[in-house]
């Protein structure tokens, strides 16, 4: 059982997403995972990317793992869920899974090892306890 909630946020595929096989690149997947922690740390954890930043830190991907197991393609409106599933002292482990919600099938699933930087010196920074206490939702 994870010590961690997991959030939801709904998209629409674009037609700029689309590739030359008629369905959703494997580079945009990343995208909409990026795209819904974007959303999802103002929404849920109530501290935007922005406000993120003006205290000094940013978050930079140091792995990531995906799986596709079905194509999106144009038009389809897709929810991605993503948890953390982990913290350390300097980062966070994240999961993530994107549904077709006409289909009700998974499309991808995966994670992302996230690493907080000082974005003073570009380094990597220990995660402060007032951050940890935030994600610990």
């Amino acid at each position: 059982m994870s010590l961690y909630k997991k959030f939801k946020t709904e998209h629409k595929v674009r037609p700029d997403d689309i590739d030359m096989f008629n369905h959703v690149h494997n580079s945009k997947y990343l995208d909409y995972v990026l795209a819904a922690r974007y959303e999802q740390m103002d929404v849920f954890y109530g501290m935007s990317m922005e406000e993120f930043i003006k205290l000094g830190y940013g978050w930079v991907v140091q792995k990531v793992q995906i799986e596709y197991k079905r194509p999106l393609k144009m038009g389809d409106i897709f929810s991605v869920e993503t948890g953390i599933v982990s913290v350390h002292d300097k980062g966070c482990k994240v999961e993530f899974t994107i549904n077709n919600l006409k289909t009700n099938k998974t499309s991808t699933v995966g994670w992302f090892d996230f690493v907080m930087i000082d974005m003073k010196t570009g380094r990597s920074a220990l995660l402060p306890e007032n951050i940890i206490e935030l994600y610990s939702i």
